[in-house]
């Protein structure tokens, strides 16, 4: 039987273990995989758009297990009171290629974009960052604040959000984590003065989120809503003067804020930072870019660590079974030789 980890599942052990643990354990996961960067074979996703989003396909594999996730992005979908993301995925085994887990992964992408973003912070933002700035307050607006209270020690979240409820959702969500919270009143209230800045809208056009004159001299910034070809949230000139990192460079050329570059303009890749190959930040006032879109890597280290965090359970009626494995047909019309439906 095929392991299979719901959304009911995954939301008892997120309330079983708590966000923080499973946030530390995905970033441990991360680092670790995002270090033997070298082992995997990678690709960038396939994407199938329309006029109202995309729906995209992300595979990946090392020696000895694949995985792939299916995920879109509708930013219409709230309208028909709809999640704007949704996704699910499967880890399966090398050697045989039968599937293990299959697994919600609306949830668990939260978690390991989150997970991601902080892990890259780690290594970008001035150690003594201890404030951050929150533009969009949707899906992922709590689990980038714990996460980045977790792994940088951030005291001090600044939301804003063009939908004042998407707002006052995230401040009642984050009560009680041991953050100062602030409501501010615009863009650049929430930026002004904070030491990181994440973006993470959902508006599938060429937006300026946040423009030069916003950006102040020593800030990082993770900007994670830009994530298809059309789509970004900073300004060309911000991104053309910042030192930036990417996941996967040929992915990140098609879809993160640097599709507006030309092609020769300089990124790196986070595994090389991670590893030490090349520098994350090298002064106090230079300012850093996460250029995150979402790399299959990450869903593999995310599908890996649920799978250890959850252990045996339910399963899935996924694969025939055969007496006789080259007789697929005898085993479905021949009676008393095939196999019977599960219980």
């Amino acid at each position: 039987m095929t392991r299979y980890i719901g959304s009911g599942e995954m939301a008892a052990l997120l309330r079983r273990e708590g966000p923080e643990p499973i946030l530390r354990r995905l970033i441990d996961e991360l680092r670790a995989d995002f270090l033997r960067w070298t082992e995997f074979d990678l690709a960038p996703r396939l994407a199938s758009h329309s006029a109202g989003g995309v729906i995209e396909l992300m595979p990946i594999a090392d020696a000895q297990l694949y995985s792939f996730k299916f995920v879109n992005g509708h930013p219409g979908n709230t309208r028909l009171g709809k999640q704007t993301v949704v996704a699910f995925g499967m880890l399966a085994d090398v050697a045989t290629g039968y599937p293990l887990l299959i697994c919600e992964m609306s949830l668990l992408t939260a978690l390991r974009t989150a997970a991601t973003s902080a892990l890259a912070a780690s290594r970008l933002a001035r150690p003594e960052s201890r404030s951050m700035a929150l533009i969009g307050t949707g899906a992922q607006a709590e689990f980038q604040a714990l996460a980045f209270k977790l792994a940088l020690g951030i005291s001090e979240i600044r939301l804003f959000d063009v939908d004042p409820a998407a707002m006052a959702k995230a401040r009642a969500n984050l009560e009680g984590h041991g953050l100062r919270l602030v409501c501010a009143h615009s863009i650049g209230e929430a930026v002004a003065g904070a030491d990181i800045v994440t973006t993470a809208t959902a508006g599938k056009t060429r937006a300026t989120i946040l423009t030069p004159g916003l950006v102040e001299p020593g800030q990082h910034l993770n900007a994670i809503g830009g994530d298809c070809p059309g789509k970004t949230e900073l300004h060309s000139g911000i991104v053309a003067c910042a030192r930036t990192i990417v996941e996967y460079e040929p992915q990140s050329r098609i879809e993160g804020e640097i599709q507006q570059m030309p092609a020769d303009y300089p990124v790196t890749e986070l595994w090389r930072v991670l590893r030490g190959d090349a520098p994350g930040r090298v002064g106090r006032d230079e300012i850093t870019l996460f250029d995150s879109v979402g790399f299959a890597l990450e869903d593999f280290s995310a599908l890996r660590c649920l799978r250890d965090i959850a252990g045996s359970g339910p399963g899935l009626d996924l694969i025939p079974e055969p007496k006789d494995p080259k007789d697929l047909f005898g085993s479905v019309f021949s009676p008393g030789v095939g196999f019977e439906q599960a219980a």
